[in-house]
């Protein structure tokens, strides 16, 4: 099978932060910046946490009296800089690195998606790896709402992005890649979510319906998620069966593991793939 993309892969929010010192994890940002390159794609979480932490060092108090939506706007803005300057820091100097900000309109036109897929196509042969993140600064969730409600009357699919787990998701079917990787704060899917020692190491099928049986089966074992407004194992699991469906072999895995570790097998993590 023919891919055009080596890798897709996706970090979150909460793996890219130091909670024990309410921190940036520089060391995360090391260890991926080292190891992506042409060919690669990084969808990457974090611009509104990165900004809240930002600004509660430089203002010494978070931001009050803001709705929700408001909140996130601008500590978005403020922290999507910081999360670039980072991957900019520690990706070899000698690959540019570009930014590409996408919202849900950018998948649910034709037009749209196929101007996103060259974009991204090129970069390899230009020496480029695209960092990719919901543009949380200038999306809203009433405004996003109505918008989806009204493609719900016009198309058979929508894709609402509600996650960084669905772009990354999207991306690989739109670049079809050979490999998508979730970076999480789990080792990956659980048969028992509440012990660690239950990992399902390999969800796999002969084919891919039988594969995507398999996931679906697994997904009657997760619940609940990380932090307020993420999906938690089950809509993961519901978003990558897009790209299994295609043949991308996709990989669940802890952020705190390198990447060529997690795809060899040196480390925990789950593997969903046709066999």
């Amino acid at each position: 099978m023919k891919f055009d993309v080596e890798l897709v892969g996706k970090i979150g929010s909460m793996a890219l932060i130091d909670r024990d010192r309410e921190d940036i994890d520089y060391n995360i940002f090391s260890r991926i910046g080292r190891e992506l390159r042409p060919g690669m794609i990084w969808v990457s979480s974090g611009a509104t946490e990165i900004g809240r932490i930002d600004y509660l060092r430089r203002a010494g108090k978070e931001l009050a009296n803001l709705s929700d939506d408001d909140m996130k706007t601008d500590y978005a803005a403020q922290g999507q800089t910081i999360l670039m300057k980072y991957y900019r820091d520690f990706v070899d100097a000698r690959y540019s690195v570009r930014q590409v900000l996408v919202e849900h309109q950018h998948f649910n036109d034709d037009s749209k998606r196929a101007h996103l897929r060259d974009l991204l196509l090129r970069a390899p042969e230009q020496n480029a790896i695209p960092i990719i993140n919901y543009n949380d600064a200038v999306s809203f969730e009433e405004n996003r709402k109505m918008e989806i409600q009204s493609l719900r009357s016009r198309r058979s699919r929508v894709y609402e992005l509600v996650d960084n787990d669905e772009t990354a998701s999207q991306i690989a079917c739109l670049v079809r890649t050979e490999k998508l990787v979730l970076l999480t704060s789990a080792e990956g899917i659980y048969a028992d979510p509440t012990d660690p020692s239950t990992l399902i190491e390999a969800i796999e099928g002969k084919d891919a319906d039988e594969t995507i049986a398999a996931v679906t089966e697994c997904q009657k074992n997760c619940r609940g998620a990380s932090r307020k407004g993420a999906n938690g194992m089950f809509a993961k699991l519901e978003y990558i069966k897009a790209p299994v469906l295609q043949g991308t072999t996709v990989y669940i895995a802890s952020a705190r593991y390198r990447l060529q570790d997690i795809l060899s097998g040196a480390v925990r993590r789950t593997v969903v793939r046709v066999r």
